[in-house]
């Protein structure tokens, strides 16, 4: 299918870099970068070898389970998915990733996963 000009919304063109985030937030085991473009959010994360969602960040959120919808791409290392309803999965390098909330994650291995999180639209002010 062709999708012809009049049917794509226009905006303008726009650059940015993970080099220079607009926002650089740190939890232990773990960096997110964050990039504000088209009117949206991505965040790259790195997780650090031994990071474990429910060790290192239920601290600090003081939720059960992850709560947040992941919806996004595994450039490199190895991520463990468990469900709350006990699903379980792996994520290696080059998956296009889609993680409900209600889990718990962990780094497998001993390499830094690297994950780009592609956010929904921001809310205009």
């Amino acid at each position: 299918m062709i999708l012809m000009a009049s049917s794509i919304s226009m905006g303008r063109l726009e650059k940015k870099s993970f080099s220079k985030p607009d926002e650089v937030q740190t939890l232990p085991k773990t960096k997110i970068e964050i990039v504000r473009i088209g009117g949206r959010e991505v965040k790259k994360f790195t997780w650090q070898p031994g990071w474990r969602w429910s060790l290192d960040t239920k601290p600090i959120v003081k939720t059960q389970s992850c709560q947040v919808h992941h919806f996004g791409y595994l450039e490199s290392g190895r991520l463990g998915v468990v469900s709350d309803d006990g699903t379980e999965m792996d994520f290696e390098p080059g998956d296009m990733v889609d993680i409900p909330p209600g889990h718990d994650g962990r780094v497998v291995g001993n390499k830094p996963a690297i994950f780009y999180e592609f956010g929904s639209l921001l809310k205009k002010e």
